[in-house]
């Protein structure tokens, strides 16, 4: 019989723990696929899946549970400033790099998420700062708190059960990266869901390695505190370089 699940609420054993995590994460990619790649009028299902990430930890923990995994006070003022310049320094990393292999073209990630707002409404109605915050402050509250919560909090949490540590944050970290070709790398052509093998391989290992960094944070901070803050400032800074450098994105 498999052994009680550390910080799950009583009678989770750890192999059911994982199992329950596991099959939370592939709907979770489910909605996130269709929130993305589907029809506009599903878009809300992307920022669904994320609020119920951040539920699930108050659903399957107990209250120690969630302080193991990160949500509680106590990380110091110093880890918070340096997750904003990580993050920050993190997303201009990114786009430089997918700018000398791609330029501004479709293959840079950041112009298929430039494409990707330009899908949901009208821009053409709207000055270059109210997009900018319009498209940012959703995004410094939905996917950092409910990605950061779920993926370096309760996912890292139930692999440790069956893992070690690294290899878990391996596992958590090389999802992350994958989930993220919704946003780049999968896209719908005449002849149906197609793939841009090089710079979605850029791309997912750019966010394995980010989510590494987040990952890191949570670590040795002891809170998803400035994990979270660094996915802010990332997303803060991506959306910078999108409608200071790369808008409107080209046909």
């Amino acid at each position: 019989m498999s052994s009680p699940a550390a910080g799950f609420r009583a009678g989770l054993s750890a192999r059911a723990a994982l199992a329950l995590v596991a099959a939370l994460a592939l709907l979770f990619f489910a909605m996130r696929a269709v929130g993305t790649l589907g029809p506009v009028h599903l878009r809300w299902t992307l920022p669904l899946s994320f609020v119920l990430m951040a539920l699930m930890p108050w659903l399957l923990m107990t209250r120690a549970g969630r302080r193991q995994i990160g949500l509680r006070r106590g990380a110091a003022w110093a880890w918070y400033r340096h997750a904003l310049l990580a993050g920050a320094a993190a997303a201009s990393l990114c786009f430089l790099l997918a700018w000398a292999g791609f330029g501004s073209s479709a293959d840079h990630p950041y112009v298929s998420v430039a494409r990707s707002y330009q899908a949901t409404m009208n821009t053409q109605a709207f000055s270059l700062l109210q997009l900018y915050l319009m498209f940012t402050l959703p995004a410094l509250i939905f996917s950092p708190i409910g990605e950061e919560i779920f993926f370096r909090g309760l996912l890292q949490q139930s692999l440790e059960q069956r893992f070690s540590a690294r290899a878990s944050t391996a596992i958590e970290c090389g999802l992350f990266g994958i989930v993220h070709l919704c946003h780049h790398g999968l896209w719908w052509a005449a002849t149906g869901l197609a793939l841009r093998p090089l710079s979605a391989a850029m791309w997912v290992l750019m966010m394995v390695g980010v989510a590494w960094m987040f990952a890191g944070l949570r670590e040795r901070s002891g809170s998803l505190g400035p994990a979270m803050l660094a996915h802010m400032a990332f997303n803060a800074v991506m959306n910078l370089y999108i409608f200071l450098v790369l808008w409107p994105p080209r046909p």
